[in-house]
């Protein structure tokens, strides 16, 4: 194969990239390729945070002599388009999961085949390829448990090496090429690994840590692996085997466990996965408008929101109380939720998103599936100082200790006016 093409999607990365890793392995010249995708809409966070890491993966190719071409709009056409142009006679892809995903790779497969080109997927989304761990007699493994022992029991595929060099075709097209790109926020593959190295000196306290919403010591790696600007398979080996390894490769497994879901139940994002589960949600756009922008009076709820609001980003517990508070203290539906954590969240994307909040509601899961957060004990167990709720609700920051938690446990008017009273609706 004299020219290959490797169209990027959620692989913004050379370290450990296996569709580019092989293509520069078989083709003696390479054209990286990203389109926008308008059918893909992102919020605003999201998008800068796309834009950066795209920058920061040109530059690592222009390092090893290539370049990144960048169009905009359909994947499936622009991809051809670009091979037909440059005479490559292979397509290489990372595999995904999600619905649309899915139908873009059997596009863009039976594309390749009208126009005799090769086409040829790749792993590296997720540690283990979804699909590739399965129950005996089923598709996919329903409870994490089961899964978790089954994913500990499976030979992880060999990490690979960044290319050395990628070398362009010299019949490639100069417009395609964005210049005097810079990245501008912390994002892309660079930024990744050197959070990465930083943070590793604090996995050994992890498990005893990772819930305490103040101390703010989750490895926030999130969003970089939603974008592939880190290899799942590379940062599970690069902790594996170093204290306080296991409780977040856990964490790990947890992400490939939704994956798997989403790929055996691509309705996840709009259906019930547990049948029979509750749908008499109510419609109250006011309370949902309130926990939208962290005003419903309860202090650890509003303080979670204002963090996804402020950062695009909140901390797992936050998540978990946040979600629960919506679909079993308000009745609201999940998919509500759901649909706003994935507009604002950096590391938004269908199968963590839509999973988390399906086993919270109840809906998922979940083998408890009525297990509800009662948000004043969440506060007081992972914000036992009050300095969460203090940070982000600045209406509260002269209320010392835990007692910022307490008085909005009951529908009372709060100390302060700057301040509402808390929303309550009828238990369901």
């Amino acid at each position: 194969m004299n020219v290959a093409v490797v169209l990027f999607t959620r692989d913004l990365r050379v370290h450990d990239n296996p569709a580019l890793a092989a293509s520069v392995r078989a083709a003696e010249h390479v054209v990286p390729l990203f389109v926008h995708d308008p059918a893909l809409p992102a919020g605003d966070n999201r998008r800068r945070f796309l834009d950066a890491s795209l920058a920061d993966l040109a530059a690592a190719l222009r390092e090893r002599g290539g370049d990144l071409a960048v169009l905009r709009g359909d994947p499936v056409r622009e991809a051809v388009r670009v091979a037909k142009t440059v005479g490559a006679s292979g397509i290489a892809l990372a595999a995904d999961v999600s619905a649309y995903a899915r139908s873009r790779e059997a596009r863009l497969a039976a594309a390749c085949s009208a126009e005799r080109i090769a086409f040829r997927t790749f792993p590296g989304v997720t540690v283990v390829p979804p699909g590739s761990v399965r129950p005996a007699g089923g598709s996919h493994y329903k409870v994490f448990t089961p899964f978790h022992r089954a994913w500990q029991a499976t030979t992880f595929r060999d990490v690979l090496a960044a290319p050395r060099r990628v070398s362009l075709p010299g019949n490639v097209m100069k417009s395609w090429f964005e210049t005097d790109r810079a990245a501008t926020l912390e994002a892309g593959e660079s930024a990744a690994r050197k959070r990465l190295s930083s943070w590793l000196s604090h996995l050994e306290v992890y498990d005893e840590m990772h819930d305490n919403l103040a101390a703010d010591r989750t490895s926030r790696l999130s969003p970089y692996l939603h974008f592939g600007c880190l290899s799942p398979r590379e940062l599970a080996a690069r902790v594996d085997g170093r204290p306080g390894a296991e409780p977040f490769l856990r964490q790990l497994c947890w992400r490939d466990f939704y994956h798997q879901v989403l790929f055996a139940f691509p309705q996840l994002r709009r259906r019930a996965y547990r049948p029979g589960a509750q749908d008499d949600w109510r419609d109250e756009r006011d309370a949902l408008d309130a926990w939208k922008s962290g005003h419903t009076g309860v202090p650890i709820v509003d303080a979670g929101m204002r963090q996804l609001l402020a950062e695009g980003w909140m901390h797992n517990r936050a998540r978990l109380i946040t979600a629960s508070y919506l679909t079993k203290h308000l009745g609201l539906d999940w998919r509500l939720g759901g649909d706003h954590f994935f507009d604002l969240l950096l590391d938004g994307d269908v199968a963590n998103n839509y999973g988390n909040w399906q086993w919270v509601a109840g809906t998922g899961n979940d083998t408890k599936p009525y297990r509800r957060f009662n948000p004043l004990r969440q506060a007081e167990r992972f914000d036992p100082t009050g300095d969460y709720v203090r940070r982000y609700v600045p209406e509260l920051s002269d209320i010392p200790g835990k007692a910022v938690h307490a008085p909005w446990s009951l529908p009372k008017p709060p100390p302060t006016s700057r301040y509402p009273s808390p929303l309550v609706l009828d238990a369901r």
